[in-house]
């Protein structure tokens, strides 16, 4: 017999399929080490499958960034081919990035025909090398018109392919017919090599030999599951990912009893399933839980090179959408779904290491790791503050503005936070002064001398924005939905510069340890009023922020208009990442996604309240109406009811009222000739008559028998069995 549980809906829910699922959990983890990654041509498989030769010539493509010989990419296409078809692959694509932000794929067959009746199964290195899919109809920022249709993909051979659903995927840059980049991996590629080139250039004055210094990355994932029958019932979650009306449950996060709590039984199961599908992707996917808000959970996985943590996190978000739906989900990856509740982000976990495998931003235990420690620290630090404008566009959209400085997310300005004894360090290092440590014994600050630094001697700070937790920085500031991309490659290429500097002027230094203690004596000295180790919620610090010069970006308009300063158009050509074209063109895109996600939200608002909200809310005073007048006509007085239909009327004439101003500000929107003051109008005229509409609509849905509500309540989507 099969167990079932009630349902919120009076269904019921099959459990076997759950119980199987966690019953297998023990053998489930004996067969991980043999499927993990078994979906993918990584290197175990390319040291199977290719010639000896092929091999070393494509490691050293990968390793070097040299240029592939053709003739190497004919047998790596053949034998990537076969290894395909032999796990059921029948199709092949170029998945790219481009500035949708999601991922994009044109499939093809591997047949070619063979005779007047036969195929056989081909795939050239010509087709593995590059690609051609219509440049026109992806956001270009005028890069493209209309008429001008030629792009090309062209394979990055430092993230695997991969097998989804029968087709062999091909990570790719994905660039216009004229070069231009048109998607969010060719910037970050770039930017990478920028890193690892002025960060090679300082080790070597530390007297060391590197060839690659990596960025790596790991992004947690928060998300929220709802009930797919709910989902499917309201417009505002099907059109714009986010629900444009909703009066608070009765519960909602207060009692903290979800954050880290058990897990249900059909989320577990979700997140099994999750696990094993992302597994077989060779996605790190380590640490699953509860998160603060009721229905939100979170994904954590391992650190990884920024260019393959990049695109395990755009494969992350596809998967949870799937494997939801297969459990009866929808998986919402908005960071703002249900208002008065947390919403999600995605925090970017950074740090540097070399090809070696060490972390420089490992305090270390020695003094002279201690010295490398913190001149990388203190480019970091550099790079924050001057590029401050850059770090909050990576974090910038319509759906993020609603999210930042919400008591749940950090600020819109930014800060860094890196505790209490290593700032006290910084600072006497500042300041020429001797340090004493936490055991009180004192220690001169030079560079032959620092002392240990040890990690995690500190609490964490949530509110903040870019904080330093033992051997990396967490950047906690992106939106869920967001393509960890542009924030990557956005850091990558402040610290690249940074660090740049700092190389020059220790490269002609006469003494290179005079010259290395001056230099971050001087450039912490102007630039720790970065550094804030408080509560970046309170309103003093909005104040104190200000005194600093720190700038406070609160819209996405806001932020956008500096994208194009001079500083940061110079910034991007000198490291080779963006041509001041195709900054402009990036400015332009996001400008016009925040109009457009705006546009869309209203129009969904004005159709809500027009066919839906409006009538029933009419419909609902009408029979209270109606009941109080058969009363009055057998001698019944009904106060109550009178009041309530009264009280009814008012609000539905306001709502109609607000509707009609909605409308009028969505009437007036101006013609977009000026992309900046679109965005703007949208920001000033429009999301306030929104809010205006809502505020009415959710006071009226308390008054109104859930029955006649004409969507499924915040109580009914996030307190689910």
């Amino acid at each position: 017999m099969r167990r079932v549980c009630p349902a919120d809906d009076g269904k019921t829910i099959d459990l076997s399929r759950y119980r199987e699922v966690l019953s297998m959990d023990t053998y489930a983890a004996k067969r991980v080490p043999e499927y993990f990654g078994s979906m993918v041509f990584n290197e175990n498989v390319m040291k199977e499958q290719l010639p000896k030769d092929v091999y070393k010539a494509l490691k050293k493509t990968v390793d070097e960034g040299s240029a592939i010989d053709p003739a190497i990419a004919n047998v790596v296409a053949n034998a990537m081919k076969d290894w395909a078809i032999s796990k059921g692959a029948t199709h092949f694509t170029h998945w790219f990035q481009p500035m949708t932000g999601i991922t994009a794929e044109k499939h093809d067959s591997f047949i070619s025909p063979e005779g007047s009746c036969g195929v056989i199964m081909e795939f050239s290195g010509k087709e593995l090398i590059k690609g051609e899919p219509d440049a026109s109809s992806f956001p270009s920022g005028g890069l493209r018109a209309t008429f001008e249709a030629r792009g090309y993909t062209a394979w990055d051979p430092t993230s695997y392919a991969f097998i989804k659903d029968n087709t062999l995927c091909i990570p790719t840059a994905f660039c216009s017919y004229t070069g231009e980049g048109l998607d969010k991996k060719i910037p970050l590629l770039r930017s990478m090599d920028a890193i690892s080139k002025q960060a090679c250039r300082v080790l070597r004055l530390f007297g060391k030999d590197v060839r690659r210094v990596n960025t790596t990355v790991g992004a947690e994932q928060e998300y929220f599951l709802i009930n797919k029958e709910d989902y499917a019932k309201r417009k505002d979650l099907i059109f714009t990912g986010r629900t444009l009306f909703g009066a608070m449950a009765p519960k909602g996060q207060e009692m903290e009893d979800h954050y880290f709590g058990s897990i249900r039984p059909r989320v577990k199961a979700f997140m099994e399933e999750l696990d094993d599908e992302l597994w077989k992707l060779g996605v790190l996917s380590k640490t699953e839980h509860n998160e603060a808000a009721p229905c939100q959970h979170e994904m954590a996985p391992i650190f990884e090179t920024t260019n393959i943590a990049t695109d395990h996190n755009q494969l992350t978000m596809e998967v949870m959408k799937r494997v939801a739906d297969r459990h009866g989900f929808v998986c919402l990856l908005h960071e703002k779904p249900f208002q008065g509740i947390n919403g999600s982000g995605k925090h970017n976990n950074w740090s540097l290491s070399t090809d070696r495998g060490e972390n420089l931003l490992e305090p270390g235990s020695t003094p002279h790791s201690n010295a490398q420690f913190l001149l990388f620290l203190t480019a970091v630090i550099k790079g924050v503050d001057e590029y401050q404008d850059l770090l909050r566009i990576s974090a910038a959209s319509a759906g993020n503005d609603h999210r930042l400085g919400a008591a749940e997310a950090p600020p819109a300005i930014i800060s860094m936070f890196v505790g209490d004894e290593l700032e006290a360090i910084l600072d006497s290092l500042v300041r020429g002064t001797d340090y004493t440590d936490v055991e009180k014994t004192m220690m001169n600050i030079g560079v032959s001398a620092l002392p240990p630094i040890p990690k995690d001697t500190t609490d964490r700070n949530r509110t903040s924005p870019f904080a330093f937790t033992g051997n990396k920085f967490e950047f906690r500031m992106p939106g869920s939905s967001f393509n960890i991309a542009c924030t990557n490659f956005i850091l990558n290429t402040a610290v690249a510069e940074s660090l740049r500097q700092f190389a020059d002027e220790l490269e002609a230094a006469a003494n290179f340890d005079t010259a290395l203690a001056a230099l971050v004596q001087r450039e912490l000295k102007d630039h720790r009023h970065i550094i804030f180790n408080g509560n970046g919620y309170s309103d003093e610090w909005q104040e104190a922020a200000a005194q600093r010069g720190l700038l406070n970006l609160r819209t996405t308009p806001d932020a956008l208009k500096h994208y194009t300063d001079d500083k940061n158009v110079k910034l991007f050509a000198r490291h080779g990442i963006c041509t001041a074209t195709e900054v402009q063109s990036r400015a332009e895109i996001l400008l016009e996604e925040y109009a457009k996600t705006i546009n869309i939200e209203a129009l969904t608002m004005l159709e809500m309240l027009s066919r839906q909200i409006l009538p029933a809310c009419v419909e609902y005073s009408n029979k209270i109406a109606g009941g109080v007048a058969v009363k009055k006509s057998i001698g019944i007085e009904a106060p109550a009811e009178m009041e309530m239909a009264r009280e009814m009327t008012v609000l539905i004439g306001e709502l109609y009222e607000r509707r009609a101003a909605l409308q009028k500000a969505m009437d007036a929107v101006p013609e977009k000739t000026d992309v900046q003051s679109y965005a703007e109008y949208y920001r000033d005229h429009v999301i306030g008559a929104m809010e205006a509409a809502r505020a009415v609509t959710d006071r009226l849905e308390t008054m109104i028998g859930e029955k006649d509500w004409p969507m499924p309540t915040y109580g009914k989507m996030l307190f689910y069995v």
